[in-house]
């Protein structure tokens, strides 16, 4: 099978700011500004959203893992950028913030499934890619939250992904107060699918994203798309289009 464990052909491509290698069907994402605890600058966010699309449009990947250099998942934006990022230049303010927001967006648009590998801090910009995916495994060192106004900051792009994801009095207690979340919250709470050792946690990862790739790749991708449109439909609306994919892909397999 494409994606078992056993039998992956491992290549690693270097790519600055972004590590890519394939292990097998699975293509794994890593941030790499260690330094930085991975904290989203342009340079990365750009490099992640062309890494994302590539993925997706690359036949032989089937699944997607995304995680984090060193021992962190991602601090969030980088808020050295912020000194430039000022009204006298709106258009570049206006750029990054669209920037953001197709990046935050992107991971459940992919065709392809894509499961996020978290190690200690997640926080804001990164707590948002992170449970943005498809599935989540995290370490039992996680922390995760949005600590966004303790620096006088809005959490304004990753607010949506956020209220989606989770009753809305305990999202705006996580925006407003900036309470953190560590492992065993978020595997109770259902944003976390997988807890795992540090030293395992991203074998666990992969072991999801192996189960992907031995799927169908036109029935999953059907099954993805599927699953987040009929969350923001009405019940009788969201029936309706499982009903058409229903018959489109019975149709399909002949």
């Amino acid at each position: 099978m494409a994606g078992t464990t056993g039998m992956r052909e491992e290549t690693v491509v270097p790519r600055g700011v972004l590590l890519t290698e394939d292990r097998g069907a699975v293509r794994v994402l890593r941030m790499n500004r260690p330094a930085k605890r991975n904290a989203l600058d342009t340079a990365l966010t750009e490099a992640l959203l062309a890494a994302l699309l590539a993925a997706d449009a690359d036949d032989a990947v089937r699944a997607v893992v995304l995680t984090g250099e060193g021992p962190g998942f991602c601090a969030g934006a980088d808020i050295t950028e912020f000194a430039d990022l000022t009204p006298a230049d709106q258009a570049a303010v206006v750029r990054r913030a669209d920037l953001t927001a197709r990046t935050q967006l992107l991971p459940q648009r992919l065709r392809k499934p894509i499961v996020s590998v978290v190690r200690g801090a997640a926080l804001g910009g990164g707590a948002g890619l992170a449970i943005g995916c498809d599935m989540m495994v995290v370490a039992t060192d996680v922390v995760l939250g949005y600590p966004e106004l303790k620096h006088s900051i809005v959490p304004a792009i990753v607010m949506t992904g956020l209220q989606r994801q989770v009753g809305r009095k305990l999202a705006f207690e996580l925006v407003s107060h900036g309470r953190l979340l560590g492992a065993e919250e978020l595997l109770a709470i259902g944003l976390a699918n997988r807890v795992a050792e540090p030293d395992r946690v991203l074998d666990v990862g992969l072991e999801v994203a192996d189960r992907w790739a031995e799927a169908d790749p036109v029935a999953l991708a059907a099954t993805k798309e599927l699953f987040y449109r009929v969350a923001d439909l009405p019940v009788d609306e969201a029936m309706r289009a499982g009903r058409d994919v229903n018959a489109i892909m019975r149709g399909f397999r002949g």
